[in-house]
């Protein structure tokens, strides 16, 4: 019984290390889909930023996102709160995701990418640059921003 046992272990060892590795676990969503999906999450936040629609946000924002924008760290709503206030204030913005960048890794991504679009201001309506980063999360369900970050690029000058 004993030598039974033994040989059994002694095949099994072998079999166990030479299984084909499992390329990423169930949870993973689609690579095939997912920069696609990753780009229309941002494009979402910015339609929910147009429109200060706080429940659109929070879909595609997680519990503890944060933010870096105009020289300041902005967490959870912060960012929409400022965006809502600019509104109050008469300020237009216009914003497109160009040509994303996205790198994943299972549950996680990484997008850069150009933002061009627009702020008009009493009347004045004035072309706009930035360039943009964020970190996503999978959470099963959909892909959600944990981490923004937007550099202005220089105006023209007048």
């Amino acid at each position: 019984m004993l030598r039974a046992l033994i040989a059994v272990t002694v095949l099994a060892i072998p079999a166990c290390t030479h299984a084909a590795p499992t390329t990423a676990p169930a949870s993973c969503p689609a690579p095939a889909t997912a920069a696609a999906e990753v780009g229309q999450t941002m494009r979402d936040m910015y339609a929910a930023l147009m429109i200060d629609d706080l429940n659109a946000w929070r879909t595609v924002t997680t519990k503890d996102f944060f933010a870096y924008d105009v020289g300041q760290r902005f967490d959870g709503d912060a960012l929409m709160e400022l965006i809502k206030q600019r509104h109050a204030e008469g300020v237009v913005f216009e914003w497109t995701v160009n040509d994303p960048k996205v790198e994943v890794d299972c549950n996680v991504a990484l997008v850069t990418y150009v933002n061009t679009g627009s702020t008009t201001q009493a009347g004045v309506k004035r072309p706009r640059t930035w360039l943009e980063s964020a970190t996503l999360r999978h959470d099963g369900e959909r892909w959600r921003i944990r981490f923004f970050h937007s550099t202005s690029v220089p105006l023209p000058p007048q």
